[in-house]
C-alpha cells in the first residue's frame, strides 16, 4: 500500500495522453500526472472523502465499514464497523457519507453522516429501506460512536438507490433517492413514481413512499427545514424530483448544486439542482427533445396486465407509450449536459453509456485551466470528464475533457491544495474501452491518487 509506481501500460498512456492535451490546449504547455495506488482490498468502496485530519474517509459498501485511509502511505483504520446494514445486492448497504463542516473544530459538531440500507421486515421476508443515521467521532479513540438514526423509512428496492450524501453552505443535508428501478427490467410491472408528490396525509403518517426519484433537503436533525420549497402544495423534505438514479451530488463555492445520474441507455445526466424544480425523468430522459426516448409506462399495461405479458424489450400494444414533446411543465429543468444522446434506439447502447458515479466541483487553480470545472465520473467506461463551467456556472462549455484507465470509478475527492485528485474504484462489474470492448478492471476496490506534477514549455 502507498507505493509509488510510474503509469505504464496502453491503458495509462490514454490516460496521460489525454492530460497533456487537456493542459495543452487550455495554457500551451504539455503538464504530466503521476499515478500511485494509495490503498487496495477495500470491500465495495463506495464513498470517498477528503476530512479536516487530513485522512481519507471511505465507506465500504460490501464491507459495512467506515475507513480512515492516511492518503500518503495508505494505512487504514476503521471508524465503525455497522452489521445491521442490509448488503445483498450490487447496490444496497452502505453508501454515502457527509462530514459535518466543524468537525474536529472544536466546537462539539463532531458528527458524520452515513445513509445506509436495512432490512425492515420483523420475519423472513426482506424489506429494504435506506435511513440517514448520525455518528460522532471520538478523535481519541478515533472511532465514530453514539448512533442517532435522523430519517428511517425511505423508500429502497433492488435496484436505482441512488444514496448520496452532501452538506450544503446553507447547512442542510441532500439525499438523492433513485427510482428503485422503477418501470424497468426485472421491476417493470412496478409503477414509477418519480413524478408523484407526498401529500400532508402521507408527511403525517411519515410515510415516505413518495421519496423515490428525489432529491431531499433536510436540517440536520433530520427534520423538515422551513425554507423548503412548497411542491405540489406541500413543504416536505422533497428538494427536487423527476430523477432516475443520482449518483452524484456536489456543490460549488457559491452554493449551486451539481448532480450525475443514469440514463434509459441513453441521455445520462449533469443538472444543476434548483429548489422545485422538475426534472423529468421518467417522462423525459436529457433533453426534452423528441428524439430516441420514448416513455413505455409497462406497469399500466391494459387489457393485458404487466405480469403476464411476455419477457423481452419488445413493446406489445397493451403498454401505453408518449413521446417526450407530449409533456410540458414550467418547472421543468434541463440538464447542463448529457452523454450518449441518440436518435435513434439502439439496443446496444447500454453497454456503452457514461454509467455515471459520483462527482466533484474542481475550483482550485492548482491544475492550469481546470479550476470551475465538474468533474464527473464513468462508472461502466473508466473515465473522469471534465466539464469547464462558464461563469455563471449554469452552463457547460466545449471541449470535454476525458482521463481513461480500465477501472470502474464510484467516487471523488480533491485534495485541499488541488494537485491531487483520489478515485475510488468498484470491486467487479463492467468496464469497456473506447471501441465497447470489455477488458478486465486494472486497480478493484482502491484508492488511486493521480497527482499534478507541473508543467514544462512545449
Amino acid at each position: 500500500m502507498g507505493r509509488m509506481r510510474p503509469l505504464s501500460g496502453a491503458a495509462v498512456v490514454v490516460l496521460l495522453g489525454a492530460l497533456t492535451a487537456a493542459v495543452q490546449r487550455d495554457t500551451a504547455t504539455s503538464s504530466s500526472f503521476q499515478m500511485r495506488v494509495v490503498t487496495t482490498g477495500l470491500d465495495a468502496p463506495w464513498e470517498v472523502t477528503w476530512g479536516p485530519d487530513d485522512r481519507l474517509w471511505v465507506t465500504e459498501r460490501r464491507g459495512r465499514r467506515v475507513v480512515r485511509v492516511d492518503p500518503a502511505g495508505g494505512m487504514r483504520t476503521t471508524a465503525v464497523e455497522i452489521p445491521e446494514v442490509h448488503q445483498s445486492i450490487g447496490q444496497d448497504g452502505l453508501l454515502g457519507l457527509a462530514l459535518h463542516p466543524a468537525l474536529l473544530s472544536g466546537t462539539g459538531n463532531d458528527y458524520v453522516y452515513l445513509a445506509l440500507t436495512y432490512d425492515d421486515a420483523p420475519g423472513p421476508a426482506l424489506r429494504r429501506r435506506m435511513a440517514i443515521r448520525r455518528y460522532t467521532y471520538d478523535a481519541a479513540s478515533s472511532r465514530l460512536t453514539s448512533p442517532i438514526e435522523l430519517l428511517t423509512g425511505l423508500p429502497a428496492n433492488d435496484d436505482h438507490f441512488g444514496g448520496r450524501l452532501a452538506i450544503g453552505p446553507d447547512g442542510r443535508l441532500y439525499l438523492s433517492i433513485g427510482d428503485l428501478g422503477a418501470n424497468f427490467g426485472r421491476n417493470r410491472c412496478m409503477p414509477n413514481q418519480a413524478q408523484r408528490l407526498p401529500s400532508q396525509a402521507e408527511l403525517d403518517n411519515r410515510d415516505w413512499s413518495a421519496y423515490q426519484g428525489k432529491i431531499l433537503r433536510l436540517a440536520l436533525d433530520g427534520s423538515i427545514p422551513p425554507d423548503n420549497p412548497v411542491v405540489g402544495g406541500v413543504r416536505s423534505h422533497v428538494f427536487s424530483y423527476g430523477h432516475r438514479n443520482p449518483l452524484g451530488l456536489a456543490f460549488d463555492r457559491e452554493g449551486r448544486l451539481y448532480e450525475s445520474e443514469h440514463g434509459p441507455s441513453s441521455d445520462d445526466e449533469v443538472n444543476l439542482i434548483e429548489a422545485g424544480r422538475n426534472y423529468g425523468w421518467p417522462l423525459v430522459a436529457g433533453y426534452r427533445d423528441g428524439r430516441a426516448y420514448v416513455y413505455e409506462n409497462w406497469a399500466a399495461s391494459t387489457p393485458t396486465p404487466c405480469g403476464s405479458l411476455p419477457p423481452g424489450n419488445a413493446v406489445p400494444p397493451s403498454v401505453p407509450t408518449q413521446p417526450e414533446t407530449a409533456w410540458s411543465d414550467p418547472a421543468f429543468a434541463p440538464p447542463l449536459r448529457t452523454f450518449f444522446t441518440v436518435d435513434q434506439p439502439n439496443p446496444r447502447l447500454g453497454g456503452a453509456t457514461m454509467a455515471p458515479g459520483g462527482i466533484d466541483v474542481y475550483t482550485s487553480e492548482a491544475i492550469p485551466g481546470w479550476s470551475r470545472s465538474v468533474l464527473a465520473l464513468s462508472l461502466i467506461r473508466g473515465i473522469v470528464y471534465r466539464l469547464p463551467l462558464a461563469a455563471d456556472g449554469r452552463s457547460v462549455l466545449e471541449p470535454v475533457e476525458e482521463l481513461d484507465t480500465a477501472n470502474r470509478y464510484r467516487d471523488i475527492a480533491v485534495s485541499p491544495d488541488g494537485r491531487t485528485i483520489f478515485l475510488a474504484t468498484d470491486v467487479e462489474g463492467a468496464s469497456i474501452d473506447a471501441a465497447g470492448g470489455r477488458r478486465p478492471l486494472a486497480n478493484p476496490g482502491s484508492i488511486l491518487a493521480f497527482t499534478y506534477s507541473g508543467r514544462t514549455a512545449n
